[in-house]
């Protein structure tokens, strides 16, 4: 083989590459927001600003985190050993479940809006023995972004799940500021302790002091230097990231989730903001699905939804 033909093979190859890449890529946008998905995960790895010509996404740098806004099915956090237990069956999943691990389908698509699904497999069914339809909806409104989830029993008997958001966003937003001219602002006076996660990730029984009658938190590296802010009673339904240096920012609206995470990777330029409808194992949980704290139950048949919604600005 000439090596005129053996550059030509790669260059070829490396064309085909960028193409399925670009086919596993899809856009929505409108006169204010540009967003861009990846079948894998359903995941959004981009939120651009028109006016503004800001990002908001984290840029998921490997070297720290390697994810933008993975979904949490059909657990959030970690099961003790990675072991479970269900109608004296053992079951074993990873961290977070293994919905962030799939490609998703394609169900529908406009100019604004997208749609991906997820459905229960023979594979899946050995770890997780739920028969499930999993659906992501992004939608662009205005200056807004709105992630619903929908999850539907196709079986018939009840249906054990949880199911968690984790969106990673940019900080610093804007060039010339620092990671520490940031700030959480919730939209109403805390008074609320944090549950403390384990080296290895479970929730530990014992609660530590954190909010205390007020509604701002100042963003620092080292706040998530013990892992992520665990709540189980936030009276919020809304949380911003501002800083007093400009006047950009946004409000990150959540409802119906009755955990929440505040996380970020030691000295990484993000923060995630995670409403939960489930959460961790406790240290000594005794690993029966039925008795997880947060567990989420669907009838046969029926669905479940929530969703969360994101302003930029």
């Amino acid at each position: 083989m000439t090596l005129i033909r053996r550059l030509n093979i790669l260059i070829f190859i490396c064309l085909l590459s960028e193409l399925i890449i670009i086919a596993m890529t899809y856009i929505i946008e409108n006169e204010y927001l540009k967003a861009t998905l990846k079948q894998a995960g359903a995941e959004l790895t981009n939120l651009f600003n028109k006016e503004t010509q800001l990002e908001y996404m984290w840029g998921a740098d490997p070297t720290f985190w390697g994810k933008t806004s993975p979904v949490l099915f059909p657990i959030v956090g970690t099961v003790l050993d990675d072991i479970y237990f269900y109608k004296g069956k053992s079951y074993s999943l990873p961290r977070h479940g293994f919905a962030r691990n799939h490609d998703f389908k394609l169900e529908k698509q406009t100019p604004n809006q997208i749609s991906f699904s997820l459905t229960s497999t023979e594979s899946s069914l050995l770890n997780y023995p739920f028969h499930f339809l999993l659906t992501l909806t992004y939608t662009l409104i205005k200056n807004n972004l709105e992630l619903m989830y929908q999850v539907k029993n196709t079986g018939d008997s009840e249906m054990l799940f949880s199911l968690g958001a984790h969106p990673a966003f940019k900080v610093p937003l804007v060039a010339g500021t620092l990671y520490a001219d940031y700030f959480f602002k919730f939209n109403k006076v805390e008074t609320t302790p944090r549950w403390p996660l384990s080296k290895t990730g479970f929730i530990d029984p014992n609660p530590e002091p954190l909010l205390t009658n007020t509604s701002t938190l100042p963003i620092t590296h080292e706040l998530f230097y013990n892992e992520a802010l665990v709540f189980k009673d936030l009276q919020s339904d809304s949380i911003s990231i501002k800083s007093d240096k400009h006047t950009h920012g946004l409000d990150f609206h959540f409802s119906g989730f009755p955990f929440m995470g505040i996380w970020a990777a030691r000295d990484a330029n993000f923060v995630c903001i995670e409403p939960w409808c489930g959460i961790a194992d406790h240290v000594n949980h005794d690993k029966q699905m039925e008795n997880k704290e947060g567990i989420e139950r669907l009838a046969g048949g029926d669905t479940w939804s929530r969703k969360w919604r994101v302003e930029v600005y």
